[in-house]
């Protein structure tokens, strides 16, 4: 009798959870439809052998613009229209927070920008942005020449790897941005810790002796206290070196050691952003480029109507002296930037974003449970027909127009849209006049190189 009363209570107790399921979720509240694969694999490996392109069409044209899977070990919704990512990340974006794998926030540091939203991440948004306004990067064009003229020499006579070179050369920008160009002892020290961290990032999370992650997060330790003691040193100096680090400490980023007390951010706080801002600088531009010069390979009208437009800029620069390049010799190349544009949407390098709902969610008559992972799908909206009249061909005449409001992309929407998308176009313009003008031979023997390509991997912000 004992066994069939507890039988009894056990399927009385299942009757008034689902009653209590159904109370909380009407029918008209369903989840999205898709498929969540297998338990706990979800559809991670079919993400990761399939083309991506082909994974998000397929379901796209299955399900509609908001579907459900299950990538990474999380339950997700997709959604790949304009109107429904400007809800996740503009209108209603305080009910979606940006979320990111614990091993990927340890080693960038908790208190960075990418993980944060309210008031803290307000205030260190406006300080991160006041450090990439066209005011604040204009005199950043001769810091980037000299990066370049220095690199460019370094490839004669050599086989290069394409990407890793554009990693260099973005990785030096990005410490200009982060230090200024004022030489402390520290700097070195920094880069070499931070590239011991960089080569443990996409490794598995196991936290053990000998694994890339553990020496990864031995670095990330060093690296927090070699730039705890620059910080140290600029601040008992007054004197703040320019870049985002002297508007984290408070002064201008001009290096004049004005200071606001009030307020102030912590050692921690300041290491954890510089550490950020170097992570997104580096990687992405590094990948843009290098799809720039693929595209540039393979279409010679094109290349040869980019090489009128800086032939131009350089004539004018060598009827002035030979003059460097200006902010305004940037602003004037009009179809190298669309070039750039046209890159990043065809390439697409950040496909989607990672966010989290914070409660339940009635999202376009369906329910996003707390908890579960939201993803704009910026590839897939950058790749339709839709918005984009033959999305599949790389013609940067389109953008001789506006693209529709939502449609285009590349660096995210909203609050937490990268601030710094301005100094790596910039950047990118000043790489591409040398490169052009001084090595156009180089683009005869790309074609050796472009297997490299294969070897990006696109990223989520």
């Amino acid at each position: 009798m004992l066994p069939l009363l507890l039988l009894f209570g056990l399927l009385l107790l299942l009757l008034l959870l689902l009653l209590c399921h159904q109370w909380r979720h009407p029918n008209h509240h369903l989840l999205p439809p898709g498929s969540m694969g297998w338990p706990y694999i979800g559809e991670t490996f079919k993400l990761y052998t399939q083309n991506p392109n082909s994974f998000f069409s397929i379901r796209q044209k299955r399900y509609g613009d908001v579907f459900k899977t299950h990538i990474l070990g999380c339950p997700c919704v997709m959604i790949s229209s304009p109107e429904a990512a400007r809800v996740v990340l503009v209108s209603k974006a305080h009910l979606f927070k940006p979320t990111y794998p614990p091993s990927k926030e340890k080693m960038i540091g908790p208190q960075a920008l990418f993980f944060h939203q309210g008031p803290y991440h307000s205030r260190l948004k406006k300080l991160i942005q006041a450090s990439f306004l066209p005011s604040a990067i204009k005199p950043s064009v001769s810091q980037i020449e000299n990066i370049v003229l220095r690199l460019l020499p370094s490839w004669d006579n050599s086989q290069i790897n394409t990407l890793q070179q554009m990693k260099r050369f973005a990785f030096d920008v990005a410490m200009i941005s982060a230090f200024g160009d004022q030489q402390d002892l520290e700097i070195e020290r920094i880069k070499h810790l931070y590239q011991c961290l960089e080569k443990g990032y996409n490794s598995m999370p196991l936290d053990l002796p000998g694994t890339p992650f553990r020496k990864a997060m031995k670095a990330r330790k060093l690296l927090s206290e070699t730039l705890g003691k620059l910080i140290e040193k600029r601040q008992r100096s007054n004197e703040y070196g320019g870049g985002l680090l002297a508007v984290l400490l408070g002064g201008d980023g001009d290096g004049d050691g004005e200071k606001v007390e009030k307020n102030k951010l912590t050692d921690s706080q300041i290491a954890d952003n510089i550490i950020g801002v170097i992570f997104a600088a580096q990687d992405t531009t590094a990948s843009v480029l290098t799809w720039i010069l693929k595209y540039l390979h393979d279409d010679h009208h094109l290349l040869e109507a980019v090489k009128k437009e800086q032939d131009a800029i350089f004539e004018e620069r060598v009827r002035e002296g030979g003059r460097g390049l200006t902010w305004d010799d940037t602003r004037r190349m009009a179809l190298t930037s669309r070039v750039i544009q046209e890159t990043l949407r065809t390439a697409s390098v950040l496909s989607f974003t990672f966010r989290e709902a914070v409660e339940e969610v009635e999202f376009e008559g369906y329910l996003i449970p707390r908890g579960w992972k939201v993803l704009p799908l910026f590839r897939t909206i950058h790749h339709s027909a839709h918005f984009f009249t033959h999305p599949e061909k790389f013609d940067p005449s389109r953008f001789e127009v506006l693209p529709r409001p939502n449609t285009y992309m590349p660096f995210g929407n909203g609050v937490h849209s990268c601030p710094g998308s301005e100094m790596a176009k910039l950047e990118i313009l000043v790489l591409l006049h040398h490169l052009i003008i001084d090595y156009r031979s180089l683009f005869i023997v790309f074609s050796f190189f472009l297997h490299e390509l294969s070897k990006i991997s696109h990223r989520h912000v």
